[in-house]
């Protein structure tokens, strides 16, 4: 198994908020970009989708935010296919801030932020899922990979006051 190639995005001025850090939407936009690319590296690219009306559909995410991001860092995105049926692919995305653009992340580095996504196989033109052609699910079952251990987390229930 060959591991899905890094994103690489440098964080723009206007991605920064009013606490002077990257804004949450722009967190997501990065990793959009990285699900852009898995979907490149497996077969569901431009081409794909013009000749057979088909993409993938995120239909949930779960977003960590761990670390503040600042302006002009370099980002380095790693994701993990975990495993894919017939008509859905999970996979997760891991962002790190880098040293310089395009290098790798250290070994000991710790994630910016992560994301864990659930994605349909949708035909855009009946407006519903459908299976993966073999091939297509042949390139995600052949890149999964373990979950890493803080995939499959639902979200912490806050104590009711009073």
């Amino acid at each position: 198994m060959q591991p899905l190639p890094l994103l690489h995005r440098d964080v723009r001025a206007e991605w920064i908020d009013y606490n002077g850090h990257m804004s949450e939407a722009f967190y997501v936009l990065v990793f959009g970009y990285a699900t852009d690319t898995m979907m490149i590296e497996t077969g569901l690219h431009a081409g794909y989708r013009e000749s057979t009306g088909c993409s993938l559909y995120t239909v949930e995410a779960h977003v960590r935010y761990l670390s503040d991001v600042p302006e002009g860092a370099h980002l380095a995105v790693r994701t993990r296919v975990l495993g894919a049926d017939a008509k859905k692919a999970r996979f997760t995305h891991e962002m790190y801030v880098v040293e310089g653009a395009g290098a790798e992340p250290a070994p000991d580095a710790a994630p910016v932020a992560t994301t864990e996504l659930l994605a349909l196989h949708v035909d855009q033109n009946a407006g519903r899922a459908v299976p993966f052609p073999d091939e297509i699910r042949a390139h995600l079952t052949a890149r999964a990979e373990p979950a890493p251990e803080w995939a499959g987390r639902s979200i912490t229930e806050v104590p009711r006051s009073g």
